[in-house]
Order: C-alpha cells, then structure tokens, then sequence
C-alpha cells in the first residue's frame, strides 16, 4: 500500500540503517499479531454473521466489512515474507500487481462500509419511520456490492502502475510513474479513503451523539464513549498513513532525510493494517452484557451481539429468564427427591401437565 517510486540511491547513515533494522524487526511482529488476531476476529464474526443468525441489514454490514478486513490481513503474509527479505519480492510481477490491488480492494472497501455503516445508523435513530420503511437486507446487500465495485475501480490504477524492477540481482515490489502520477494517486486516495468517509462517519455520530443526549446518564456516558473510540480509532490509524506518503513525495528531493521518513512511513502503515483488527472489537464486542454473556457459547455471544439493538435485549431477557426458571425447577426438584421419591413423582407429573397446557410458541 505504500506508494512511491522505486529509489535505491538513498543512503543511511549507521545509525539510520540500525534503526531501520529495528523498526523493519518490530514492523515484522506487529504485522504477524495483526494477521493472527484480524484474521481469528474477522473469521468468527463472518461465521456467525453469515451461517448462524438470520439475515438483517446490520448482519450485512457486519459480514462485508468482516470479509473485507478478513482478505486485508489474510494478504499481509506476503508483505511479511517481503519485509523479513529486506523488502525483496520472490513471488513475480502477476503476485506483485494482485497483491496490490486486493489490499487496496479491501482497504477502500472496508472505508467504504465503515461510512455506509456509520450513514445507516445516523439515519436509524433520526429518521426511525423512513427507516423502518425503506431500511431492508436486499437494498443493503446491493449497496455493500456498488461498493466492492467502486473500490474495485479505486485500487485499479495503483495495480497499473505497480510493476517488480531488478537492482544489484535483488527484485523489488514498487510503483514505477513520474512524481506528478504520484501525486495525482496519492491525493485521490487520501480524499476517498480518509477524507470523505472521515467526514460521513464524523458527522454520522456527532448526530448520533446528539440523538443519544434523550437516554439515561449511564447509557449516554457508555454511548458517547464507543462513539468516540469509532471516531479516533478511524482518525489514529489512517491519517499518519496519508500524511507520510506525502512527506515522503516530498523528501524524494531530499535524499538525507528520506531513510527517516521511510522509517517514520513504516510504523504508520502498522497503525493502518491495525484498523482491521480493531473493526471486530468497536463494532461487536464492544456490547453492554459482553461481560455478562461471556460464560456462554461464542456463537450466541457474537450473534447477540450482532442483533438488532431491541431484539438482543428481549432475547438477553429472555434467554436470562428462561435459565432462571429451569435451574430453580431443578434445584426443587433435587431436594424433593432427596425428601421423598414420591413427592418428587407427584412433582414431575405436575410439571408434564403444565408443559402440556403450556401453548406452544411456534
């Protein structure tokens, strides 16, 4: 995802080239915890969200922005296997455009989703009668495809001009364009893939926030705290990126200070790979009975928290209150066979009848 020119005259100091080594070894880690935690996350999410639970718009969006960031991470193997080389390229120019495009496919994709999401859920709590209307899974599952389309067309020209080029017998992975190409790519990503959503998904929740002020104090201090870790999380991890590839434009004519910034350019393309990991956390487990849920499968805890916001409550009652009803029946009916066997009959012939009388709910 990084762009620029492919430049191999930029000299290190020894200081800069230890640093450089230290950083491409943390680099290294942070990619591999990044891989192992997105991919794990995003894995159950698409689990659940497209085999266990019944089809809703937020299960939609739920699942394309799980797949998006599943295929993000799953691709980072090979940018591992290239920075542990000292950034060489052993897989060949078709992997080396593929591996380009699909990142950036999942990357606007994911961007895309975030601000579909953010849009979605502004318009749910302002505009509840439209919504409850026209809000339906068919038209949420042709928006989530216009936008793999639309980042599809996106990542298209950094795939053009992604190209592998021999140096000293060493293949490198690179951009090969002139630097008003560079220039041109560079701020058409950082306005539709920061900018823009940056903005929606801002806007989305101050007025979400706002809407938020009618609920109780404890409701409205934990509804203003995920807001604000969705608004930061987004605003960390994606514009240092943005911001050092064009300090790095810019250090192209200044040869002693690009190692620095190539160096600074690393650690905040960890920050941006970080954003994939933590889209599980901020929008799914970030739930009210999480901690509550916990003791209980993993499937019934990511699709309750997936639901719709009304239907995990009623069900969260209701399962509580159904679990409640048997364990006390069981504990009664423990200490009556203990009393007397024939108490505890009289007891189970009861509960048969009541069962019997019970209207079944389906």
């Amino acid at each position: 995802m990084s762009g620029g020119n492919i430049s191999f005259n930029a000299t290190q100091s020894p200081e800069q080239d230890a640093a450089s080594r230290h950083i491409q070894t943390a680099s290294i880690v942070i990619y591999c915890m990044i891989v192992i935690a997105g991919t794990l996350g995003n894995a159950l999410v698409i689990y659940v969200t497209g085999f266990k639970m019944k089809k809703t718009v937020d299960s939609v969006w739920f699942l394309n922005l799980a797949i998006a960031d599943f295929l993000f991470t799953g691709f980072l193997i090979f940018s591992i296997i290239s920075l542990s080389q000292s950034h060489q390229w052993p897989f060949g120019e078709f992997m080396c455009k593929l591996n380009s495009f699909l990142s950036l496919v999942n990357m606007f994709a994911s961007v895309f989703i975030l601000t579909a999401m953010s849009l979605d859920r502004c318009l749910s709590i302002w505009v509840v009668v439209w919504a409850h209307n026209k809000r339906t899974v068919c038209k949420a599952q042709l928006i989530c495809v216009g936008i793999w389309v639309i980042a599809a067309v996106c990542s298209t020209p950094y795939a053009t001009f992604r190209t592998v080029v021999e140096y000293n017998g060493v293949y490198y992975c690179g951009y090969s364009m002139t630097h008003e190409q560079q220039w041109s790519l560079h701020i058409f990503r950082f306005l539709m893939g920061f900018v823009i959503p940056f903005l929606v998904i801002f806007v989305s929740y101050v007025a979400i926030g706002i809407r938020a002020m009618r609920m109780s104090r404890t409701r409205r201090r934990r509804s203003r705290r995920i807001i604000f870790s969705i608004i930061f999380a987004f605003f960390i991890c994606w514009l240092p990126f943005h911001v050092c590839n064009f300090i790095e434009l810019k250090a192209v004519t200044n040869p002693k200070t690009l190692p620095i910034v190539r160096i600074v350019g690393s650690l905040t393309l960890s920050l941006a790979f970080l954003n994939s990991c933590l889209n599980p956390i901020l929008y799914v487990f970030m739930c009210e009975e999480f901690m509550k849920k916990l003791q209980q499968s993993v499937c019934f805890v990511l699709e309750s928290a997936l639901a719709e916001d009304h239907l995990s409550f009623m069900s969260t009652r209701s399962v509580s209150s159904t679990f409640s009803r048997i364990s006390q029946k069981s504990e009664a009916a423990a200490t009556l066979e203990k009393i007397d066997p024939a108490a505890f009959e009289s007891c189970t012939e009861s509960k048969v009848v009541i069962t019997e009388e019970t209207p079944n709910p389906e």
